[in-house]
């Protein structure tokens, strides 16, 4: 909301401006989910729950640092072991 433009033109450079952040953001989910979605679509629907309990819940904060520190564990124990 802080970067509210009027209008059909001003509509249209927002939805530009909001698309390019989110694929510069989250183009490796995207990508995962497309090839997760033609794969696996338990593993994409379970992706998909867990996005949403980071991003839609009150412990979203809690759940990307328990993801973040086993996502850290599992690459040390690749590296390590693998």
């Amino acid at each position: 909301m802080t970067e509210w433009r009027s209008g059909g033109r001003g509509a249209l450079v927002m939805g530009l401006r909001h698309g390019v952040f989110c694929i510069g953001c989250c183009w490796l989910l995207m990508a995962l989910m497309f090839v997760a979605g033609v794969m696996n679509l338990v593993f994409a629907i379970a992706l998909t729950i867990f996005v949403l309990l980071e991003k839609a819940t009150p412990w979203g904060g809690a759940v990307a640092r328990a993801s973040g520190a086993v996502m850290v564990v599992s690459g040390l124990a690749l590296a390590a072991f693998g």
